[in-house]
């Protein structure tokens, strides 16, 4: 486990607002999911930050979603929809469809 993580997991208290990361150690989900779960409207950050800008979180609100099952239900549900979604694009891509050009010149 890395061990900031590890160290965050065991502190008594956090402060008032979250990073990003830290939200996702909370949350149990991987810091590269927080993006797809405010896309989702299942996260919302503090304030108005800038889509590349850094996000914060309010602790008390990540602390009731910690314990809401069918929060967590919604969100696994909107990950796994997400890279479903992904990977259904990726093998649709023209290159699967057509060879390329390297291999139409050598076939030659």
């Amino acid at each position: 486990m890395n061990p900031d993580k590890e160290r965050f997991l065991n502190l008594k208290s956090h402060s008032e607002r979250l990073t990003a990361d830290e939200t996702a150690w909370l949350l149990g989900f991987s810091p590269h999911e927080i993006p797809i779960l405010i896309a989702k409207n299942l996260l919302k950050p503090l304030g108005h930050p800038a889509d590349n800008g850094p996000k914060h979180f309010l602790t008390a609100t990540l602390k009731d979603l910690e314990r809401d099952e069918k929060w967590h239900n919604k969100a696994a549900d909107a990950v796994m929809e997400h890279w479903r979604n992904k990977n259904a694009r990726k093998q649709d891509s023209p290159d699967k469809r057509q060879p390329s050009r390297l291999q139409t010149q050598t076939a030659n």
